[in-house]
């Protein structure tokens, strides 16, 4: 049998040390010394200031009295607790004295046959008197006090924060299994003795003996105690790096810390101080042995809960079920536990009906087992039909069994529970998904009774449109139904032709319409619409339905529906190459063709497709298909791009494109404006021609001609004898030429850039070139030359961008004249106060050249 080892210290005459003063007065035989340290240690007492001077019994009785308890170990195995009272002065009648009694063991819990420590606040085995002897025997048990969990109950009854016993119970909870102090003040250390009783029938046993504490202590921020109580005069003053540490509950001035309070701590308050200790002996039939959190406790002491018939709330069973998949210690008990909660608790999700069952049947009850996938089936069946967030897909059953008994429930759920389309939709995926035997003639009748349904609905959500469309896809039936329904629509209630256009008709696809006619080419109509990049294939599609090879008014209406009711160049030239040209056409088919020709061209895809329209056209049996004026614009356009091919010298393309500017010719008038210049700068130049012939070109087109003129002549790259004419042809234009003012700057930039600029080599190509036709611009050319070939080089001078733009560098310009883009037309007057300073320049170049000669 296990004793207590005991220990009397104090301050007294005659004890261990041999003089007097604070020392053991007496202990029991076979105490170490580490224990008496120990003992020492924890001894400490210091009144509180307003009773310092105690020494009446009446006063020594209001003095907090400290049970302090300190286990060492986690169990609690080897363990000491001392009763710690003020008894004033000394005997050498001096204030300050205290008398500690202690009992030590290191098999606490069998010493005291199984007494909780707080069990022995105010416990008749307490002493308070120094021996006569420094021995003292050790004890056989010790005796209870008056703490018991009845006066615990009536305590917390009568206690006007009794509701704060969740927090302090979670926060001693994370003092244990975390780290940290929580303090407790009170009245009195016999109030806060309650409160620790509480606390300790309310923790689980194994942890109750692992938790040291300490009924009185003034200054609490001196101890490490898990639990440390004190009165209101006590000082709570914590350092900046000790207040996390530390959790205090003022009981007497009602301030209480925010604590977050575990699911555990809800059940354990909820079960009670009186009620609980049953619980924890069941408890040991379901714990494994390692639990030390409040998440490790709980399943294990829910599910003993709820064997004992104590009601557990949602967390508690989700715990427990949560707890179950990984609980092998069970045994056989886990399909018991599995069998109460699903009885007991008939609101379980989808999840945790599927652990129960996987439960029941860990632990060998298969009647249990088949009754939870009963019910979890039809769970899913109702939460997939539903829409339910935690719907699962469906998935085959396999057993004939499970399968009659599933098609049975899914007639019924048709029967009496669906509501709307969609809940019908997804409950035929729902057959479909699990392979249920419906018959072929229940799931027809299904099918076109949503289908009728579905042809009603308006604006369906982006999810509803995707079940449809994934049942029309997956269930023949639907498609069937589908169709049916359509065609219904479309004889009874005129008006539907754009039917196919709607959801869900547009779900059909022509392979679900073969055999109906009229479906199938307002089918085809809805998808004309829907992809208007399609619709030539599907007109044709259209006419072989019709058994025709040529469109009518109202089919090309009906399928060009845009405003314009125009076919674009490509679309037009599709047309034409797949209409027979065996058979005759509708008139309105070559009325078509001539606004294809008729519309406005602005870059160069779109005149390359007119183009290619008007060679397609230009067949003999498609040309008959034109109107006269139609027929005119396919010809003028093709002799335009002919000319443009074919042309030798630039003049001639000045007769091929004296065109009208205004009127239907789209086409001439775009090969005009996008081509004409490039070609003539590709072209050479009879300069003698073309000087005469420039002033013919419209503003626009000779702005565009010079600009690009000068890009070349001033790009550094080769002077080749085309860019050469042209130059030569601007260089000479004679004083009456009809030019604007910027026109006037830009020849006479184009004029004066070589003598600065080209090599002296090109220069004198030039001076021949232009000789004929203007001897003294040769002269000048001649001069200059001259002039730069007898002088030293240097850095040749960039010549100003010219025209209408701000002056700026000129970009980088291509080898040839043609390449260049048209920018004179866009420049400004800087440009030209920029190009007439330059020509100021070269003038002044030129008469210091000719000053410096006659030197």
């Amino acid at each position: 049998m296990k004793h207590f080892q005991q220990l009397y210290y104090t301050s007294c005459e005659h004890g261990l040390s041999g003089f007097s003063g604070f020392q053991f007065n007496a202990v029991s035989a076979g105490v170490t010394a580490e224990t008496r340290q120990a003992v020492e240690a924890l001894a400490g007492y210091e009144p509180p200031r307003s009773l310092v001077e105690s020494d009446t019994p009446e006063l020594l009785e209001r003095c907090p009295v400290n049970l302090c308890y300190r286990p060492y170990d986690r169990a609690g195995r080897t363990a000491t607790t001392l009763c710690v009272r003020y008894v004033g002065r000394d005997s050498a009648r001096r204030f300050g004295n205290y008398f500690a009694h202690a009992l030590h063991s290191d098999d606490f819990p069998a010493a005291g046959d199984g007494l909780l420590p707080i069990e022995l606040w105010n416990s008749p085995v307490w002493t308070g008197a120094v021996s006569p002897s420094t021995d003292i025997p050790t004890l056989a048990g010790a005796a209870p006090g008056p703490l018991d969990v009845r006066a615990v109950g009536e305590f917390l009854r009568g206690h006007p924060h009794a509701g704060r016993l969740p927090e302090l119970l979670a926060a001693v909870f994370a003092a244990l299994t975390e780290h940290g102090s929580v303090v407790v003040v009170d009245r009195s250390t016999e109030e806060i003795a309650h409160w620790f009783a509480a606390v300790s029938y309310l923790l689980p046993p194994p942890l109750c003996r692992g938790l040291s504490f300490a009924t009185y202590v003034l200054r609490p921020a001196r101890s490490r105690m898990h639990l440390i109580g004190t009165v209101p005069e006590a000082t709570l003053a914590f350092a900046p790096d000790d207040e996390a540490a530390y959790t205090v509950f003022d009981f007497a001035r009602g301030v209480f810390p925010e604590v977050p309070v575990p699911a555990l701590v809800g059940l354990l308050t909820r079960i009670g101080v009186g009620s609980v200790r049953p619980v924890w002996s069941w408890t040991a039939d379901y714990a494994e042995g390692g639990e030390v959190t409040p998440d490790d406790w709980h399943a294990p002491v829910a599910a003993a809960a709820a064997s004992g018939g104590i009601p557990l709330a949602t967390a508690d069973v989700h715990a427990v079920v949560d707890w179950l998949a990984g609980a092998e210690h069970l045994g056989a008990r886990r399909a018991a536990v599995a069998a109460g909660l699903h009885r007991a608790h008939r609101g379980l999700d989808d999840a945790r009906l599927t652990a129960l069952s996987a439960a029941a049947k860990a632990g060998g009850d298969a009647a249990v087992h088949e009754e939870i996938e009963g019910k979890l089936y039809g769970l899913r069946m109702r939460a997939y039909t539903t829409a339910a967030e935690d719907a699962v897909e469906p998935v085959p059953l396999t057993d004939p069994a499970a399968r009659r008994r599933a098609a049975a429930l899914w007639e019924r759920l048709l029967e009496t529970e669906v509501r709307t389309a969609r809940e019908r939709t997804r409950l035929l995926l729902w057959a479909v998904g699990t392979r249920l035997p419906v018959p072929p003639e229940a799931m027809a009748g299904e099918t076109l009774t949503l289908s009728r349904a579905l042809l009603g609905t308006t604006a369906p959500a982006p999810a509803f449109r995707h079940e449809v469309a994934r049942l029309v896809r997956v269930l023949p039936a639907m498609r069937t139904s589908l169709a049916t329904a359509v065609e219904e629509a479309l004889e009874h209630r005129a008006g539907q032709e754009q039917l196919f256009g709607q959801f869900p008709a547009e779900l059909l696809g022509e392979g679900d319409l073969a055999g109906r006619p009229l479906l199938l080419e307002h089918h085809l109509r809805a998808r004309a619409e829907r992809d208007p990049s399609n619709t030539v294939p599907l007109m044709f599609k259209i006419l072989r339905i019709r058994g025709r090879t040529s469109p009518d008014e109202e089919l090309l209406r009906g399928l060009w529906r845009q405003p314009s009711r125009t076919w674009t160049h490509r679309e037009a030239a599709r047309i034409a190459t797949e209409l027979p040209v065996s058979e005759p056409v509708d008139k309105v088919v070559g009325e078509w063709f001539d606004r294809a020709l008729s519309q406005g061209i602005e870059d160069e895809d779109a005149l390359a497709s007119c183009v290619h329209l008007c060679e397609v056209l230009s067949h003999p049996r498609r040309f008959t298909w034109l109107p006269a004026g139609a027929a005119d614009r396919v010809r003028v356009t093709l002799d335009l791009a002919a000319a443009l091919r074919d042309a030798r010298e630039a003049t001639e393309l000045f007769a091929a494109f004296a065109i009208p500017e205004t009127g239907p010719w789209a086409a001439p008038r775009a090969l005009k404006r996008l081509h004409l210049v490039p070609a003539m700068l590709r072209l050479p130049a009879d300069v003698g021609l073309l000087r005469g012939r420039l002033a013919e070109l419209t503003h626009r087109d000779l702005d565009q001609y010079l600009s690009r003129l000068y890009r070349g002549a001033a790009g550094g790259g080769r002077i080749d004898d085309v860019l050469l004419g042209h130059v030569a042809t601007v260089a000479t234009l004679p004083e009456g030429a009809r030019l604007s003012q910027a026109q006037e700057e830009s020849v006479a930039a184009i004029r004066a850039h070589p003598e600065e600029h080209w090599h002296v080599t090109d220069l004198k190509r030039l001076e021949e070139a232009v000789r004929p036709h203007s001897a003294a611009l040769a002269d000048r050319y001649a001069e200059r030359a001259g002039a730069r070939r007898a002088g030293p080089p240097g850095p040749a001078r960039r010549f100003p961008f010219f025209g209408r733009r701000p002056a700026a560098a000129a970009p980088t310009a291509t080898r040839g004249a043609a390449d260049v883009p048209d920018t004179a037309a866009s420049g400004t007057s800087s440009g030209t106060s920029a190009s007439r300073t330059e020509g100021s320049k070269s003038s002044e170049g030129s008469a210091g050249s000719k000053k410096k000669k006659g030197r």
